[in-house]
């Protein structure tokens, strides 16, 4: 049931899928929106891809690949910070504006990880450096994705929010395979010794291309009309920090379950496309471009069957969508894991198998997670709970995983097992989830009716 509210009632409409117009301007909404994702992520699968050539350039003594993980996971650590300060301000000022400061730093913070001196030529230095623009990275991306998930929500028509919105998912893939397919090009292309040399570098550059289109199509667009809706009926009030302090006091409840949710679906998504390349390295031994062959593999197949996932959960709603992923993860983890030991071709399937199995929860992250906060905290509210519950189990995920499989010999399927807890605790979160396929997101209440385990808990 879409609310295309007319423009003589003074509501700014949502676009009218069914017009020419209406479809151009979803057009340009998803393109402003996946192109920062699609930045974000071309960051992380880059980084992914040349973990070893990282390892040898800036963590060459002791750490090792320990350190090149901690490079990884420390980007996550201001990531909350990041959410508190650009969520609220999102929800105060708009979407927007937010929007275009995020992915301006997001790729130059990138770009100069590609001019960084070697731990060779500056020593300590060198992976101090490396840390600092990760940090940085890691703060901006903490006003990202909430922010385009966000934005991307409010542009669609409330039929097909998940259909529109799967698209901020395609751009994280598509991020994601154009780093991995980048790195494996220079790798066909370049010696062992020019890719270790310099070639690891060239990547790194291109984020800033990718981050100033994606600048250029942002500036493109108006802010959502969600938000210019209670902006013209003034409710939105006081500060960005009155806004914090509205969120923490009065939205606890949907905090937390998202909190669950993404413990689940990040702590899959970092082992998958963050962790995998470097176990099948260094723990399954595949030998040359293997594992980059594999991920690329698996990753174009996640990406061909997210619109159409995201398509599926209109009709048949989110919580089935995530469902049927974090019990299908938590049966075939450990197995699929198994597999992938067993050799080049069974590394594909293992990892195409939980890819899929992945992808429910991927392609329904902006319909879903907008959709349990009400507009005037939306912003704040998908920034904090995600980014705090990415910065503790997602984003450490590659080095937890890491640290146990290299120290403790015999725990190979150790990162099976890590998701498949991480899975338990998403369907824990699931029991008290609002089922808000097709239901309008305007206004300043949560949308959805309450579940039954959330009215028990209430009245308890």
């Amino acid at each position: 049931m879409t609310t295309n509210l007319s423009k003589d009632d003074g509501v700014p409409a949502l676009p009218d899928s069914e017009s020419v117009e209406g479809r151009k301007l979803l057009r340009k909404a998803i393109g402003a929106s996946a192109m920062g994702n699609a930045t974000e992520w071309y960051d992380y699968g880059v980084y992914a891809a040349t973990a070893t050539y990282l390892t040898t350039a800036f963590f060459p003594g002791d750490l090792g690949t320990i350190g090149t993980m901690l490079g990884f996971a420390i980007s996550f650590a201001l990531r909350p910070l990041g959410g508190m300060v650009w969520g609220p301000i999102g929800d105060r000022i708009g979407r927007k504006a937010v929007l275009a400061m995020t992915i301006l730093l997001i790729s130059i913070a990138t770009a100069l990880i590609g001019v960084l001196p070697t731990h060779a030529v500056a020593g300590i230095w060198a992976p101090i450096l490396l840390i600092v623009l990760r940090v940085i990275q890691g703060f901006s991306t903490g006003g990202e994705y909430g922010g385009a998930a966000t934005f991307m929500a409010e542009y669609a028509p409330d039929a097909k929010r998940g259909r529109y919105g799967s698209f901020l998912e395609f751009g994280t893939l598509a991020g994601f395979v154009m780093g991995t397919a980048f790195v494996l090009v220079l790798e066909l292309s370049l010696t062992d010794d020019q890719m270790q040399t310099w070639g690891w570098r060239i990547p790194f550059y291109f984020a800033l291309p990718l981050g100033l289109i994606g600048l250029y199509l942002r500036s493109q667009m108006e802010d959502t009309p969600v938000f210019r809706e209670i902006e013209q009926k003034g409710e939105i009030e006081g500060t960005a920090w009155s806004r914090f302090v509205d969120l923490l006091r009065d939205y606890r409840r949907p905090i937390i379950i998202m909190f669950g949710m993404v413990i689940a679906l990040n702590v899959a998504n970092y082992t998958l496309l963050a962790y995998l390349p470097t176990y099948l390295k260094n723990t399954i031994g595949l030998e040359g471009n293997d594992s980059t062959v594999t991920m690329l593999i698996g990753q174009l197949v996640m990406m061909a069957l997210i619109p159409f996932v995201g398509r599926l959960s209109d009709r048949t709603g989110r919580k089935p969508m995530w469902w049927g992923s974090l019990i299908g993860l938590f049966v075939f983890a450990l197995p699929m894991f198994w597999l992938m030991g067993k050799g080049f071709a069974w590394a594909i399937i293992g990892f195409v198998v939980l890819g899929v199995l992945y992808i429910p929860q991927l392609a329904t992250i902006s319909a879903t997670f907008p959709a349990m906060f009400p507009t005037q905290v939306r912003y704040a509210g998908f920034a904090i709970s995600y980014n705090v519950a990415t910065a503790a189990f997602g984003g450490t995920a590659p080095l937890v995983n890491d640290a146990v499989v290299e120290n403790n010999s015999g725990w190979d399927l150790f990162p099976a097992g890590y998701m498949m807890i991480a899975c338990a605790i998403g369907m824990v979160s699931m029991v008290f989830l609002r089922e808000t396929a097709g239901c309008s997101i305007r206004g300043t209440e949560i949308p959805g009716e309450a579940t039954d385990a959330e009215k028990a808990l209430a009245s308890a």
